[in-house]
């Protein structure tokens, strides 16, 4: 499966550059749940799930994490109609979190600053459409509270250069990927996509955040 990548010019995106020597700002607030709660699950899309899923899977707190496709028609769902950009959806990840070890606002901090570039519309790198697009697609009214508050404390902030654009909807349905973009990133560590793009995000989890690293 091809990605589009250009490798003429080293590509720093414009997020990292507003975060260089600074400390991301913290989401807000929340308690972690009580030892032995119940999995808790989150659905973001931030460009090509490959490599969200290649950095959410390295999380602590993370049990499981599946690539596939949420904003459109289950009918839809499908790795070809979705590249069209005519579905409605989005390449997303869904993640399967332990709420007593890492909270859904940890998990945004992450996604915000690390996963993905969350002011770049309709496009990741050098992969563009709306299928690439940055949205956080909530579960709950705790979910969408969170997600609203922390997306305007960053900008209060002027964390990055521009805006963020990234959108907030409910979740009205999550269609797993086809198996062979399921881990992708593991199977595939000498691809030239996730040499490029994908494995620097791991190095900059481990690096950024080592409390939060797990193998």
């Amino acid at each position: 499966m091809k990605r589009n990548l250009l490798v003429s010019s080293i590509i720093l995106p414009a997020f990292a550059l507003s975060l260089m020597g600074a400390a991301f700002p913290d989401p807000p607030a929340e308690q972690l749940a009580p030892a032995g709660a119940k999995k808790a699950t989150a659905v973001l899309a931030g460009g090509c799930f490959w490599g969200m899923q290649g950095v959410f899977e390295h999380v602590k707190g993370v049990t499981d994490t599946t690539v596939g496709y949420s904003g459109g028609e289950k009918k839809q769902a499908i790795y070809e109609v979705v590249s069209t950009g005519k579905t409605g959806h989005a390449e997303s990840i869904e993640i399967v979190y332990d709420p007593s070890v890492i909270t859904y606002g940890q998990l945004l901090k992450i996604y915000f600053s690390i996963a993905h570039d969350p002011t770049t519309l309709n496009r990741q790198h050098n992969d563009e459409g709306p299928q690439y697009r940055s949205e956080i697609f909530f579960a709950d009214d705790n979910q969408k509270t969170v997600a609203e508050k922390y997306i305007k404390e960053l900008n209060d902030a002027k964390v990055f250069h521009s805006p963020i654009v990234t959108k907030v909807e409910q979740v009205k349905g999550f269609y797993a990927a086809e198996e062979h973009h399921q881990h992708y990133l593991d199977h595939n560590p000498t691809d030239g996509y996730i040499t490029y793009f994908d494995l620097p995000m791991i190095s900059n989890l481990k690096k950024t955040y080592p409390e939060m690293y797990k193998k």
